[in-house]
């Protein structure tokens, strides 16, 4: 049997992505293992979903450190104490540090509730709605120095709706998070992302159906 897959999440929030990832691994449909769930905000539901599991947490307030490199220094502490081999980022509302960054190399994935490279940083379901966008969605990539800048792994459309809000558009996106983070996180567990610079390709890929999506759809 082939080792799990070992991984450390950090949260700020409700930790609906961090639910998902736990419900495919307890089904048998990703093989990693959860070492340590981090927070930087105690408060966080994301906590509560991780003990009932019976994950270690901590906590770090961001409050307690005098910078972001102290705060980060102890962040990578706990995460190379607990011997994860891939950090996931689920809703952690921190940018992380140059030398985090380079410690952890290549073995940092993050999910945006968009289509990148349209609309990084926050607020974007408001600001695809203000766009007049017909499409939006969501993508997982690796993290680099950038905001929401790094190679992407796998994306997921839905449309935009004509009496669409942020609420409405967030949530319909949220469903589809909750199928491709544990995807990628999959593809990574198998050794199956090859990465060529900013392309990243999956091996033993499946041809998606070619045809088009349209919003709104062509009349017949």
């Amino acid at each position: 049997m082939a080792e799990l897959l070992k991984l450390g999440v950090l949260i700020s929030g409700s930790g609906s992505n961090l639910q998902s990832i736990i419900d495919h691994i307890e089904k048998g449909t990703l093989p990693a293992q959860i070492k340590i769930v981090v927070s930087n905000n105690p408060e966080a539901y994301g906590l509560t979903r991780a003990k009932k599991h019976g994950i270690p947490c901590a906590v770090l307030k961001h409050q307690n450190f005098l910078n972001r490199e102290d705060f980060d220094c102890e962040l990578i502490r706990i995460l190379q104490n607990a011997g994860v081999d891939l950090i996931v980022l689920a809703g952690f509302m921190r940018i992380l540090t140059r030398d985090f960054l380079h410690i952890f190399e290549q073995k940092i994935i993050n999910i945006h509730p968009a289509l990148l490279p349209a609309f990084p940083g926050t607020h974007v379901q408001q600001k695809a709605i203000d766009y007049g966008v017909k499409f939006s969605g969501c993508t997982v990539h690796f993290v680099d120095e950038g905001v929401d800048t790094g190679p992407i792994i796998i994306q997921a459309v839905v449309p935009v709706l004509p009496d669409d809000n942020a609420e409405t558009l967030a949530n319909r996106i949220l469903k589809e998070e909750h199928k491709i983070y544990p995807q990628a996180i999959r593809y990574f567990a198998e050794g199956r992302i090859i990465k060529n610079g900013r392309h990243v390709e999956i091996k033993n890929f499946r041809n998606p159906d070619h045809a088009a999506i349209h919003n709104p759809p062509l009349e017949r």
